[in-house]
């Protein structure tokens, strides 16, 4: 199955539409599922030095983050949607293309949850390019890229009550996910100057935990 990325609905939406609003609680359903964010609360503060920044790209709802929060690390966002009404007032909020963002340098730990499948392979290479400068540490959880994926997702949709947005985008989202290592190398973390670990789940995620070497 070779990847391919092409648009999905959800971005085209106004952050208010009754289609976006449905889509983006799809996707808390489909990441409690997967088990997303617990995982990336637990794997990411063992990470973590004392006062290092962490950058979420894909920011959302704010869901992720007010996780990490409580496990007391607080997390800055990026984000073409506006800023959540319920995002703390003391984290930075940026509303911006992250491939055209340039305050990368200003953080030791970036994370993505179900965000870096929404870039084709040159989009991904000049992203790393920008985050290999000053991350320590990138972790990120994605779509594992299997036809099985699509039709476990289609058979259940009914039964979760998923959107017709959804539905769409999560075909284009497995279509677009990564298998094995394809992740880190698309970002230019094999260069030698980082390790990195990806671990595909049951439920349908590729899990990247990289860091650079020291």
């Amino acid at each position: 199955m070779l990847r391919a990325c092409l648009p999905e609905m959800l971005d085209s939406l106004p952050p208010d539409h009754p289609d976006a609003l449905h889509g983006r609680r799809d996707l808390r359903i489909i990441n409690r599922i997967m088990r997303n964010h617990a995982w990336l609360g637990a794997v990411l503060p063992p990470l973590l030095r004392a006062g290092e920044g962490v950058l979420e790209l894909g920011a959302g709802t704010g869901e992720l983050a007010a996780r990490l929060a409580a496990r007391g690390v607080p997390v800055d966002g990026l984000d073409l949607w506006p800023r959540p009404a319920r995002w703390p007032a003391a984290r930075a909020w940026y509303k911006a293309d992250l491939l055209e963002f340039d305050g990368f340098d200003r953080y030791p730990a970036v994370i993505g949850n179900l965000i870096f499948h929404q870039f084709n392979d040159a989009e991904l290479a000049g992203l790393g390019a920008k985050l290999r400068r000053r991350a320590r540490v990138i972790v990120a959880c994605e779509p594992e890229r299997r036809r099985l994926s699509q039709i476990v997702t289609a058979a259940l949709a009914p039964l979760l009550g998923i959107g017709h947005v959804t539905l769409h985008d999560a075909r284009i989202s497995v279509g677009a996910g990564f298998q094995g290592d394809e992740l880190p190398r698309l970002l230019g973390l094999d260069d030698g100057a980082w390790r990195y670990s990806c671990r595909a789940t049951t439920l349908g995620a590729n899990r990247m935990v990289a860091v650079r070497a020291e």
